[in-house]
């Protein structure tokens, strides 16, 4: 499989969109004040400790307390709160645990009464990203993932992954680290560090010992509720765990995420850095690649395919619900049983390309069309087990009950993927109350001269809509078969003695438009 990464720069936020064979399996958006990132470290406070659920209400500067459950504590927290104390104290000086003489375990039916004091300060990890109207979910069981491995504090034992296979492998590995780690630490070996050299893994390794050295440094000084330890950016982390899979390219449109990229592969994939390339071209990268198509065709609540085909996908505040249907889609050739077999196949591969591209996560339902042949059951559910085989969420699949109904479990760590591909009327913007469209040109001549005169732009680009584009390119004549006179574009730009540029996107809506300047920069209309 031939695996793509596109990665495009907004104002506002970073899309980030993971291609197999040039089709869309994952998105994900990336903002400025994305906070609370599964991984991040927080230095917090503990503001509830509620017996009847067995858990505490963390203050880590969520508008919403964390929750932190006494299963999510980790064997040795009462090891790290001790760690955290001592170092605050400064009674322990250096951020290794070689020395560090360990607490006991805490009981696993014990009480979080036993363990959490309420006002106290305690270090945490966020395992699930705030979602709808709750607060982040925590755990103190804290590790660090690398490239090839992932750092386990106050532990000592070495795993290593079971999807290595050979054994003499899984030995290698096992007995290098066993020789190299630092005492104090477990660690989990990646399926990445198959067949890695040894420096390559000792330099990862030392570069995890690194960052918790850095972060209980920041401990030491923190004020909660704060961050001390950030995990990579979306983009980053991404780039970190996907790599091992089949890359061709990793395109970017900007010079900044560029630099993100290339300093991240430079210390971990130096071997990878000729897989990454600037996009220059005049359209957006979306655009260029075909994403925003495939973007709008993947969202909603119907997504059709194999020939009219098609998924109808519902959601509740307690699980997904996802049908199956044939539409106009037989084969007058097959009887009833091969075309459901056949319909149901297709639906297994694009429910599972929809489970990572939305990351649905929860229950989620499936009622394929009726199957009467036990062995047809087992190979749909088969088909559906192989196709998820290469999601990265934690999920597990029942097979198909007496009703037909497969129900999926998967791992939601962070707020569902929502794109809208249904647009608001150009005419009313969604008011139900219509302005004259044919004063719309009139509009966004006022803006051109706006951005001319008073904030003295040289020059400007227009993106619009693509019909909007060939009206202002063509004009209304020529886009119905006749030429005649000069283009929109040319009359405003011999008015104004001012180059304008023209580029259009299906992304946009109807009357939508932005203008940018020749860095490309979005230029406020203040």
């Amino acid at each position: 499989m031939n695996y793509e990464l596109a990665i495009s720069s907004q104002p506002n936020r970073v899309d980030i969109a993971l291609l197999q064979d040039r089709q869309l399996i994952e998105l994900h958006q990336e903002t400025g004040d994305s906070g609370f990132q599964v991984g991040d470290l927080y230095f917090g406070r503990i503001q509830k400790v509620m017996p009847g659920l067995n858990a505490a209400f963390i203050n880590v500067g969520f508008s919403k307390d964390g929750f932190l459950h006494y299963l999510d504590l980790g064997p040795k927290v009462q090891s790290l709160m001790r760690f955290v104390d001592l170092t605050r104290s400064g009674k322990v000086k250096s951020p290794m645990l070689d020395r560090f003489r360990l607490e006991a375990e805490i009981d696993k039916g014990g009480k979080i009464g036993d363990v959490m004091k309420q006002g106290r300060e305690i270090l945490v990890q966020v395992a699930k990203e705030p979602i709808s109207t709750k607060g982040p979910r925590l755990t103190t069981d804290l590790s660090l993932a690398g490239r090839y491995m992932v750092l386990v504090p106050f532990g000592e034992k070495v795993s290593v992954s079971q999807k290595i296979r050979e054994n003499e492998e899984k030995k290698r590995l096992k007995d290098l680290f066993d020789k190299i780690k630092p005492g104090g630490f477990g660690l989990i070996i990646r399926t990445a560090a198959e067949g890695k050299k040894v420096e390559d893994l000792e330099s990862d390794l030392n570069e995890l010992v690194k960052r918790w050295s850095d972060m209980i440094t920041e401990v030491r000084k923190a004020q909660a509720p704060s961050r001390v330890m950030g995990e990579l950016s979306r983009t980053s982390s991404i780039v970190r765990d996907m790599l091992s899979q089949e890359f061709s390219n990793i395109i970017v449109d900007t010079m900044e995420v560029y630099q993100e990229i290339h300093d991240y592969l430079s210390l971990s994939s130096p071997d990878k850095l000729k897989l990454l390339k600037l996009y220059k071209g005049k359209d957006p990268l979306f655009e260029a690649m075909g994403l925003n198509r495939q973007i709008k065709a993947s969202f909603g609540k119907n997504v059709t395919y194999n020939s009219g085909s098609y998924l109808v996908i519902e959601h509740t505040e307690a699980l997904h619900v996802i049908d199956v249907n044939s539409g106009p889609r037989t084969n007058a050739a097959h009887d009833q049983e091969t075309n459901a077999l056949e319909c149901n196949l297709g639906a297994a591969k694009e429910i599972a390309r929809q489970l990572r591209l939305r990351d649905m996560g929860g229950i989620i339902v499936v009622d394929f069309i009726d199957l009467h042949k036990p062995e047809n059951r087992k190979l749909l559910f088969n088909t559906l087990k192989d196709e998820m085989s290469t999601d990265r969420a934690k999920h597990n699949i029942l097979p198909p009950s007496k009703f037909g109904l497969i129900q999926i479990t998967r791992q939601r760590v962070r707020p569902e993927m929502d794109i809208k591909t249904r647009e608001k009327c150009p005419t009313c913007n969604g008011t139900g109350e219509i302005e004259a469209s044919i004063l719309f040109d009139e509009e966004l001549e006022s803006s051109v001269r706006y951005v001319f005169e008073h904030q003295n732009e040289k020059s400007i680009t227009l993106r619009v809509h693509p019909y909007m584009g060939g009206y202002l390119t063509k004009g209304e004549f020529e886009m119905l078969g006749f030429k005649m006179g000069e283009s929109v574009r040319k009359k405003w730009s011999a008015k104004y003695g001012k180059k304008i540029e023209v580029e259009t996107s299906t992304a946009y809506t109807m009357m939508e438009y932005h203008m940018f300047d020749p860095n490309g920069e979005e230029i406020r209309l203040d």
